[in-house]
């Protein structure tokens, strides 16, 4: 059953590893937007449209049903922050049930 330990250990590394950047993802996309919407960021330029494109192409098949459930409420979406919620509740679990094993 040690055999096994080293493989787990490594799986769980990827996946903590995969949740971060996830997690790391979906902070961007609120920042882009708060940029965007201040002016700051010009989305005629192609390298933020680009930018923009890629980071509504990684977080919109999650955050769409969860918008769907709750819009945004008075110009203010709380999605990111009930993925981010999520994705920790979800890593915690994961981590539990192998500290079980």
């Amino acid at each position: 059953m040690q055999v096994f330990y080293p493989i787990l250990n490594a799986l769980l590394y990827i996946f903590n590893t995969i949740v971060d950047l996830y997690i790391f993802v979906v902070i961007a996309v609120v920042v882009v937007s708060w940029l965007i919407a201040f002016g700051v960021l010009n989305t005629y330029n192609a390298n933020a449209r680009t930018l923009v494109r890629v980071l509504d192409a990684l977080t919109r098949p999650v955050f769409r049903p969860i918008q769907r459930i709750l819009p945004p409420l008075g110009g203010l979406d709380l999605t990111p922050l009930i993925v981010i919620i999520a994705l920790q509740v979800i890593r915690s679990l994961v981590n539990s049930y192998a500290q079980m094993l």
